[in-house]
């Protein structure tokens, strides 16, 4: 019982840590990557799509993305999809191939970008200890109904603390981590 109720605030635990790394992922570097094109969908005859299920993306240097869609028709419909995206990008067609040119980031932007990922860090932070708090508050229910002894629930408890303990140091080294390549020139 006590060993299924740590077990499950584990699994939720990884996979905020995995939901953490993707929002990692869409924040860019100064490299160019097709995953930043990731959240951009596609009116594609009527229902909204990802953009990597109408067309190519991959990378021609560490500067540009290269859009290449798979109807003709699709050009000037991610053209502008990319264009109204809250990324900043502006794509230039030459035929039927979109290319992407990110320009290089400021001092200023960059600072942005550390808040933006400190922030999403925080997110991740409170949500393994909310995570915390409801192991915690299944192991003071089992205590309740005689389920479990006194120390059985301190036991427990303190186990799902070091584990809590555990994933906010992973946290803080995968903020470390991104922190330093946004910071690098």
């Amino acid at each position: 019982m006590l060993n299924e109720i740590q077990q499950n605030a584990q699994n939720k635990m990884n996979k905020s840590i995995n939901s953490l790394g993707n929002s990692f992922s869409k924040i860019r570097a100064s490299r160019a990557h097709p995953s930043l094109l990731e959240q951009i969908h596609i009116n594609y005859y009527g229902s909204m799509v990802p953009l990597s299920q109408v067309a190519n993306i991959s990378t021609e240097n560490s500067r540009t993305l290269k859009v290449s869609p798979w109807e003709k028709d699709m050009v000037s419909v991610i053209e502008k999809a990319i264009m109204t995206s809250d990324l900043g990008l502006n794509p230039q067609t030459i035929g039927q191939v979109i290319r992407i040119h990110l320009p290089p980031l400021t001092q200023e932007r960059r600072g942005e970008l550390v808040k933006i990922v400190k922030d999403e860090a925080e997110k991740t932070k409170i949500a393994i200890r909310n995570i915390r708090r409801d192991a915690n508050s299944n192991f003071k229910e089992l205590l309740k109904e005689k389920e479990i002894s006194k120390d059985e629930a301190r036991k427990a408890e303190y186990d799902i603390q070091k584990i809590t303990d555990e994933y906010i140091k992973k946290i803080e080294i995968n903020l470390n981590k991104k922190e330093d390549s946004l910071l690098e020139i």
